[in-house]
């Protein structure tokens, strides 16, 4: 069947892969307000009604789905999924930390894998959580921003996991459009809440969404869904294969650790921390980039706090504690069913973060400290631990991993690929470019749309709408991104390939339309102009000349 025919959770049928996207209407403001209005007075009836009328609809629509056939010789395996928020790659013991202390992450890694290179299709929380579900790169599933919803007839990977026999359960952050916490099609058992949700509750009414029913967050949410998770696998149906997806707030700013992590780094060195010194012009360092220095999202604007970097460095590294021990409860809880050893887990960040790199205390960008994540993967039954990978791996290769271990081929729409044998079989053929995409905001108007092509060796950087100097790295030997050797002459080849192979990948299906979105709130453009802050950059000096030699050369 043609993937385009199939819509899950709808009585008619309506295209799901669309081949030339445009954007759907949106209603006019005062439509928006109606709607709104209407909507908060039946919203507790759909509640009730949404459990009934849930599983019906997927289940009805399961046929439908694309052809995933099976694979020979591999049985369903039980998976479990744990996805966190801003976790940079290198924010573990494992990963050579300096003092951060994640014995669980490290037991994980020691045991099974330490993907080093994986990295995200948009290092923004929305569009990289759908890139994971539903293993397409962001210019094709079109969840560009944290406020763009989901298009009506995407599929997620999960809902082939429940056509094949499969408990799923999602237990989290949505985010994929913050105006509801409802149940989205794949999932059997639901707790969830809107947009970023909270660390802890901001009032006594405020509520979590479990299977449809509003129930009152307790707690820090870290370890209370932890809770919730522990306490589906405990209950679940152990005559069937099943898929966890834990997905967290942390370590998502305003950092906040739990009360019993506190404190705990508050007299560690941080003279490691980048800052932003190493720009220059000399190095080709874009114009736009140094301006950020100096405005939101910039080192010398800290926009969180007005204690310092420091003070948030420390409160972010105190937040990743309790995600280790929420690893380390989910791995016991697993030991104590019996299951651990034959149980696929995978652990990644959502997108990277950064902490002065480059001048910026932000993600969106396509530098290393952004687009670059953790991911961990174990099941020991499968493969030795303890070797690490070094391809590229990336979020979209999650749904295609996640089936292969379910047995299943992935359908052939997906952009990612399985990487489920790479432990064992390090020489397989793999990728050797992955794409990069960040769309611009107008609510943070510093940062352009950009794209860029990730290599083993090289990375491509170049913006839309800015006029300033494109990049490209060699990552071997310039791991910090600092020698731009753009208009190096001895890296012209190298920089026109990887321009060709953007291009080429960029306009399969709909990539050179640059989308648009109505910003919500109001607009961070700030700038500090007391205090040291520095003035606007020089012109890029890649384009400075002494005079006019050919007025109309390009």
């Amino acid at each position: 069947m043609d993937p385009q025919q199939f819509r899950v959770g709808a009585s008619e049928v309506r295209p799901a892969i669309r081949l030339q996207w445009r954007p759907p209407p949106h209603p006019r403001p005062k439509e928006l307000l109606n709607m709104r209005t209407a909507l908060s007075q039946v919203r507790p009836f759909l509640a009730a009604l949404l459990c009934v009328a849930f599983s019906g609809s997927v289940g009805q629509a399961a046929d439908e789905l694309p052809p995933t056939p099976k694979r020979d010789g591999i049985s369903s395996r039980n998976v479990v999924f744990i996805l966190t928020d801003d976790h940079r790659f290198d924010a573990m013991g494992c990963a050579g930390h300096p003092f951060l202390e994640t014995p669980h992450l490290d037991s994980i890694a020691a045991n099974g894998t330490h993907i080093k290179n994986a990295f995200v299709t948009t290092s923004l929380c929305s569009p990289s959580r759908a890139s994971i579900l539903t293993g397409l790169y962001t210019h094709k599933h079109r969840v560009i921003d944290n406020n763009r919803l989901v298009p009506d007839g995407t599929l997620f990977f999960p809902q082939y996991l429940q056509r094949a026999g499969y408990d799923t359960a999602f237990v989290g952050k949505w985010h994929m459009g913050g105006h509801h916490d409802d149940p989205r099609p794949g999932f059997d058992h639901w707790v969830s809440f809107r947009g970023q949700g909270n660390y802890l509750p901001p009032g006594p009414k405020y509520t979590l969404n479990v299977n449809g029913e509003r129930v009152k967050q307790k707690g820090y949410i870290t370890d209370e869904l932890t809770d919730y998770a522990v306490d589906w696998l405990k209950e679940r149906d152990d005559d069937k294969p099943f898929f966890l997806y834990l997905s967290h707030k942390a370590v998502h700013s305003n950092f906040t650790p739990a009360e019993r992590h506190q404190g705990r780094y508050a007299d560690e060195d941080l003279s490691f921390l980048p800052t932003g010194k190493e720009l220059s012009a000399d190095k080709n360092t874009p114009r736009w980039v140094r301006d950020q220095k100096n405005s939101w999202h910039g080192i010398d604007f800290s926009y969180h706090s007005d204690k310092g970097l420091d003070y948030l460095y420390r409160r972010y590294c105190e937040s990743v504690l309790a995600v280790d021990d929420s690893v380390g409860r989910v791995l016991q809880q697993l030991k104590d069913m019996g299951i651990h050893d034959d149980t696929l887990i995978i652990y990644m960040g959502d997108n990277g973060f950064m902490w002065g790199e480059h001048g910026l205390i932000d993600k969106r960008v396509s530098y290393e400290a952004s687009i670059r994540v953790p991911m961990l993967m174990q099941c020991p039954n499968l493969f030795d631990g303890g070797k690490p990978i070094e391809n590229v791996v990336g979020n979209i290769d999650v749904g295609p991993t996640i089936l292969h271990a379910a047995g299943l081929q992935a359908p052939e729409y997906m952009d990612g690929q399985s990487f489920l044998d790479l432990p064992n079989d390090r020489d397989a053929d793999w990728r050797k470019y992955f794409l990069y995409v960040y769309y611009w905001e107008k609510n943070f108007p510093q940062t352009p749309t950009q794209f860029a092509l990730r290599g083993d060796r090289f990375k491509y950087i170049t913006y839309y709408g800015l006029w300033d100097t494109d990049e490209l790295y060699d990552l071997q030997t310039d791991p910090d991104e600092l020698n731009n050797l753009i208009h190096d002459p001895d890296y012209k080849s190298v920089a026109k390939e990887m321009e060709d192979q953007l291009y080429a990948m960029l306009g399969d299906e709909g990539g050179m339309d640059i989308p648009m979105n109505q910003p919500r709130g109001g607009s961070n453009n700030k700038r500090w102009s007391e205090q040291g802050g520095s003035d606007a950059a020089d012109f890029p000096k890649a384009f400075v000349v002494e005079e006019p030699i050919n007025r109309n050369a390009n």
